[in-house]
């Protein structure tokens, strides 16, 4: 039944029109290629300055700028992404490499949320730029830095298995 959909995902006329372009299916895969740029660039920076580089920067700098560029990137990550899965889904959805990427941008995403919520429920701001940052904050950080990794490692060893 899963199967049966996935098909027809595949067989639908835009999904067809995609695998078969010379240069849309490369133009989506571009926007994929930025978005995911768009989201470790900004989540990156971040994740360093809550794990203490750059302590000569409002911590809050990082987050208010970054937290959107982050965002934009996901969203354009995420619908480039699933018109990419769309042209082979049957073959992706049954790729454990693919399962274990699409699990942990779940988890990534979920990390970013909470780390979203304690930062807006601690005082950051009124924190002495020099100190060092709560140790929940410095926790997911680091969960950060490892998720987000291990989905552009496993993204790009789809294209090889």
């Amino acid at each position: 039944m899963i199967e049966q959909a996935l098909v027809s995902v595949e067989n639908l006329a835009l999904v067809s029109a995609l695998r078969n372009s010379t240069y849309m299916y490369p133009l989506v895969n571009a926007g994929h290629i930025l978005g995911v740029s768009l989201l470790v660039g900004g989540i990156v920076p971040l994740d360093l300055r809550l794990l203490g580089l750059w302590r000569s920067y409002p911590v809050m700098v990082f987050v208010d700028v970054l937290r959107i560029t982050s965002a934009i990137g996901l969203g354009l990550a995420v619908v480039c992404g699933a018109l990419l899965f769309a042209t082979a889904a049957v073959d992706y959805a049954g790729s454990p490499l693919f399962q274990t990427k699409i699990v942990l941008v779940l988890l990534g995403v979920l990390n970013a949320l909470i780390l979203g919520r304690v930062l807006e429920r601690r005082d950051i701001r009124s924190l002495p730029m020099k100190a060092p940052m709560p140790l929940t904050l410095r926790a997911g950080a680091l969960l950060s830095l490892t998720v987000w990794i291990s989905v552009l490692i496993l993204g790009r060893l789809l294209g090889y298995f």
